[in-house]
């Protein structure tokens, strides 16, 4: 514990109690994960409620209980904080996602799990702000986080191993798991437009387009 004289910054136990500041730096980080999460929580209110393009920094703001300069610490604009959102998500998906590996025993069935664990976590995501207003607005893709880029390398490197086991042609692997991620998300908004939301149809419905089109890619070589 580091112990500072909030005067003359030299440390003096003989000073009163008052003149003194208790640093713990534990304590500090955990402040400071602590406002993180706050302002992440408030703008994804803010986001629900307003939309993106309509959301400005102050809005994100007001829903917590920080000053204007505390925001300023963390993030330096709300594009920022969309991207921290997306990087969250990606993480606390990662474990699912990587889970759904080892039970899988084709290609297919790792294809089929993983969307379908994708979906019930948006769905998860979405009951869990069942009472903020969604706008509908379309909102911008957040990529290159490194979250994110975690989520995409878990998928190419399944893919590559199914691929070396013999279990699915083998095809080029970047375009591949770039072309299955973004399949995935953007039925997966669309399945939020529709009510009720239908999780096994869109499932089904990615996992079938994939598979279709498998067939008909080109090979690389061995």
């Amino acid at each position: 514990m580091i112990k500072v004289d909030l005067r003359c910054g030299v440390s003096d136990p003989s000073r009163k109690m008052s003149q003194v500041a208790y640093l713990t730096p534990g304590k500090r980080e955990q402040t400071k994960l602590a406002n993180r999460q706050a302002i992440l929580e408030a703008a994804r209110i803010a986001f629900s409620e307003l939309g993106f393009e309509a959301t400005t920094v102050r809005d994100i703001i007001r829903r917590t209980s920080l000053s204007v300069g505390a925001f300023y610490n963390y993030y330096r604009s709300k594009e920022e904080v969309w991207d921290a959102l997306a990087d969250d998500g990606a993480r606390r998906f990662r474990p699912i996602l990587h889970a759904q590996s080892a039970k899988a025993t084709d290609f297919e069935s790792y294809l089929r799990s993983a969307v379908r664990a994708y979906y019930d976590f948006l769905a998860a995501e979405v009951a869990a702000r069942a009472a903020v207003r969604t706008t509908g607005d379309p909102t911008p893709h957040s990529r290159g986080t490194p979250e994110m880029l975690a989520v995409y390398e878990e998928v190419r490197s399944v893919f590559a191993s199914v691929m070396e086991r013999g279990l699915a042609p083998k095809v080029d692997l970047d375009y591949l798991a770039a072309s299955c991620i973004a399949v995935a998300r953007e039925i997966g908004e669309q399945m939020f437009e529709r009510h009720p939301v239908d999780v096994e149809g869109a499932t089904e419905f990615v996992v079938r387009l994939i598979l279709g089109g498998l067939p008909a890619l080109p090979r690389v070589e061995p």
